[in-house]
């Protein structure tokens, strides 16, 4: 019954009454519909062509062969791929790799356990490995750190440029601003604040042996100093940041691989990321994260100790550390429990207000227009003299400088570049890969340059100028030279306790961001790890931290940053490479993809526009169909 309604609904009598309906439209509705329509069938067309298009390209995309162990694979060959976590333990409350995350806590207990056990010849140890490797090796750090700066360049003003990280509908997740501050919160804070002054004043007392003519504490000395701390802090390390961060973003976002440095390698050993390649590079990529958080965080706990002798007498000694640190640890795990928005995120903007009101505080009580001119002159005199001090190596003298300076820099940010990269790759959705490259280099960079004027100059002047020694106080204990400096200005005590609480809370965003890095890459590459996992991390970081100063203090610090780094530079070089294959195939696809969709967009306009202006259909069909024709030989023409 309902069926022989239906049929008498749509029977030839009604729709010709329905055709016969006057419209009562206006033209303007009229012509807005026909717009919708048309855009409507331009979408389906665009849907359908994008789908056959993609295929196409990827059936026909240029074969690599190069270093590849597996000549065919391709980021788009979707056999053999793994889910994310699918070889992952799941058991008590933990979510884990089991390979990566066994054997990386088996190298770090015995670390741990030998160095407590026997620490005087762990000492000695790690003083002898300093000296061999920086001896040896130094060049090819400083070799490798240059590679980075080439890369990002091309890739950032390359067609590469364009491709956005997550495709290309993604959208930003957080604010430029958030993703400033958690860029430097997590890049090198606690850095910033124990060298700002300390490596100015101990560069002003013995300049690089690449200043030839330059006499200690004079001014000359004092704008080379300024330099070398701009050289340490400036491009090279964003640079290396900026690499890291890009292929892990690029690979996890837009191919749906695990986030964890192993995916980086996918173009050139294909599905044997998941086996026993891939766990080498990630339990590599573990121990590199952990020891440069270890000597991070063993400078800011060393810091804060200092400020706390110098405002309320509480004794500089390793145990006040260890307990320090056993401290802020606490609070950098409720900060991890908390997660990435509600933890890091929050603690990093409110960090960021704080040193930027500290910053303007230092810059307008102390000396403003020589901290204003010196940074001016500073950034040309850094340029004029970059090519060089970029690849000085020492090689025709017999000291050893670098080996405590610039080589210990380049290991510390290459130990670091797992978690800073994995960090900025986990915030940095939806930018394009040019945005992502400048946003990573140039803003950090600038802000360091002006931090380091405004603290490293008012320091220089203090000591040029007599008003304070702070060649002897940081000859002592470098981690007093902030608390030193600060003393000549008003409110010192004020400024002390905002110095220790930046301290602190860098400490803590380190940690806890750090812990979010270090789950990722004993999970598989999950993005939500279990707590009890986050606790753990975090507690394990803050116990190779206090380890390596009961084993030697800043000399261990150095040294286990140097002894991770250099192994994972190698890797990292390679990694270069793999991203420049992963890239090139994203570009090539995707402009084949685009080339159609305008194709089909093209051949719609013109039907419409014929459309518009011819009534007869049949005449419409052949007009469209010859111009289609006329495009099909052209594009053809265009091939051969």
């Amino acid at each position: 019954m309902k069926a022989k309604e239906k049929d008498k609904n749509h029977s030839p009598q009604k729709k010709k009454k329905r055709e016969n309906k006057p419209d009562k439209r206006t033209p303007e509705q009229i012509e807005r519909d026909r717009i919708l329509e048309s855009e409507r069938a331009l979408a389906k067309k665009l849907r359908k062509a994008e789908v056959h298009a993609r295929k196409e390209a990827i059936k026909n995309r240029e074969p690599f062969k190069g270093l590849q162990i597996k000549p065919t694979v391709s980021l788009f060959d979707e056999a053999g791929k793994e889910k994310v976590g699918e070889r992952n333990w799941v058991r008590f409350g933990f979510d884990i790799h089991p390979q990566v995350t066994i054997i990386s806590s088996v190298i770090l207990l015995l670390f741990i356990a030998i160095t407590l056990i026997f620490p005087t010849e762990a000492q000695n140890l790690f003083d002898s490995t300093l000296g061999i490797i920086t001896k040896n090796t130094g060049w090819f750090m400083i070799f490798s750190a240059n590679v980075f700066i080439v890369a990002a360049v091309y890739f950032a003003f390359s067609r590469y440029g364009s491709i956005r990280i997550g495709g290309e509908k993604a959208k930003p997740e957080f604010s430029r601003f958030a993703w400033y501050a958690m860029l430097l919160s997590a890049g090198m804070g606690i850095g910033l604040l124990f060298w700002s002054v300390a490596e100015p004043i101990l560069h002003l007392g013995g300049p690089s042996p690449m200043f030839d003519s330059i006499s200690p504490n004079t001014p000359a000395a004092a704008q080379a100093a300024m330099a070398s701390t701009f050289f340490h802090w400036g491009i090279h390390p964003w640079s290396i940041y900026a690499i890291v961060g890009l292929g892990l973003a690029f690979f996890s976002y837009n191919k749906g691989l695990p986030l964890t440095i192993r995916s980086l390698f996918y173009p050139l050993i294909g599905n044997k990321i998941y086996g026993l390649w891939g766990n080498i590079i990630d339990v590599l990529s573990v121990l590199a994260t952990l020891m440069g958080l270890a000597t991070s965080l063993g400078l800011g706990v060393s810091q804060v100790n200092a400020g706390l002798n110098h405002l309320f007498g509480i004794g500089i000694s390793t145990t006040t550390q260890v307990i320090l640190i056993a401290v802020i640890t606490g609070f950098a795990t409720i900060s991890v429990v908390m997660g990435l928005d509600g933890g890091v995120k929050r603690l990093s903007e409110i960090n960021m207000v704080l040193a930027g009101i500290f910053l303007i505080f230092v810059l307008i009580a102390g000396p403003t227009v020589y901290i204003m001119s010196g940074f001016t002159q500073n950034i040309g005199y850094y340029i004029a003299n970059f090519m060089e001090m970029s690849l000085w190596a020492e090689t025709f003298r017999a000291s050893n400088w670098q080996g405590t300076w610039t080589v210990f820099y380049w290991a510390w940010w290459i130990s670091w570049s797992p978690f800073v990269g994995m960090f900025i790759a986990r915030i940095s959705k939806g930018r394009t890969v040019k945005e992502f490259i400048i946003g990573v280099i140039v803003v950090p960079t600038t802000i360091s340059f002006l931090w380091m004027s405004v603290f490293g100059g008012t320091a220089l002047f203090q000591q040029l100028n007599g008003i304070s020694d702070l060649s002897r106080v940081v000859n002592i204990d470098e981690s007093l030279a902030l608390f030193a400096m600060v003393d000549n200005l008003p409110i010192s005590g004020i400024l002390s306790v905002v110095g220790i609480l930046l301290v602190t809370v860098f400490f803590v965003t380190s940690s806890d961001s750090g812990s979010l890095v270090v789950d990722h890459l004993t999970s598989g590459g999950k993005l939500d790890s279990p707590v009890p996992q986050r606790i753990f991390w975090a507690v394990m970081e803050g116990v190779v931290a206090a380890t390596l100063l009961i084993g030697g203090g800043l000399t261990a610090l150095q040294t286990a940053s140097i002894i991770t780094g250099l192994p994972f530079t190698i890797i990292l070089m390679t990694m270069i490479y793999s991203l420049y294959l992963g890239l090139r195939q994203e570009f090539l696809i995707e402009s084949a993809v685009k080339s159609k969709l305008q194709e089909v967009t093209d051949d719609h306009i013109i039907s419409e526009i014929i459309q518009a202006r011819v009534k007869d259909d049949v005449l419409v069909h052949a007009v469209t169909e010859v111009l289609t024709d006329e495009q099909l030989k052209e594009h053809q023409t265009k091939e051969h």
